[in-house]
């Protein structure tokens, strides 16, 4: 099917379609299901994305311009340097407009970004950029979080059971109620500069 066809989509099946390097401008697509679709180094141009999901697919390198983002689900896919400081979030948020679940994000930023309720689930989050951003009340659960970067960020709330490799620094970020297991919550004595024995 080629997405250049209509301005507006609902309830619309893409499978396996390919639409890398393209640029996609000015289309709506609601509850609609991409699987298995390559968007690599495809831009998002002032699209929006309403109930969508997309599952098993390749946007590795996307370019998000100005393109909106409500209750979307993101599963089993592939979505590697992605500046998610691009989209035209909402003003107000009340629950997360996106969710990943058993994706591989690495090299991607949300900085400066307030995704309350915000979801990682069961998913490879290394070297992403969560600075000055506030995801209180967010679901990092089961998450290889090496390399991601976490400071001046609102953690409170945040669920980080089962989460693995995360340096998160006690006194640069808001920690109040968040959730940790009791064997890797020694990782956050590494800012105490003590040793453990």
């Amino acid at each position: 099917m080629n997405i250049g066809e209509e301005h507006e989509y609902w309830d619309t099946t893409f499978e396996q379609e390919d639409f890398s390097g393209e640029k996609i401008a000015s289309k709506t697509f609601e509850g609609c299901k991409f699987l298995s679709c390559n968007f690599s180094e495809a831009v998002l141009n002032r699209c929006t994305f309403i109930d969508c999901e997309f599952t098993k697919c390749n946007l590795s390198m996307l370019r998000i311009q100005y393109s909106k983002f409500t209750d979307v689900i993101i599963r089993d896919s592939k979505a590697i340097g992605i500046d998610w400081t691009k989209v035209a979030w909402p003003r107000l948020v009340f629950s997360s407009p996106i969710k990943f679940y058993d994706c591989m994000i690495n090299d991607s930023s949300f900085y400066g970004l307030s995704l309350q309720d915000f979801v990682l689930d069961s998913c490879v989050a290394r070297n992403v950029d969560f600075r000055d951003g506030d995801f209180s009340n967010a679901q990092f659960s089961h998450s290889d979080l090496k390399g991601s970067v976490f400071y001046d960020t609102n953690l409170s709330g945040a669920d980080f059971s089962h989460a693995t490799d995360f340096d998160i620094d006690i006194f640069n970020n808001n920690l109040k109620k968040a959730k940790f297991d009791r064997f890797e919550a020694t990782r956050l004595l590494g800012c105490l500069e003590i040793e453990l024995v």
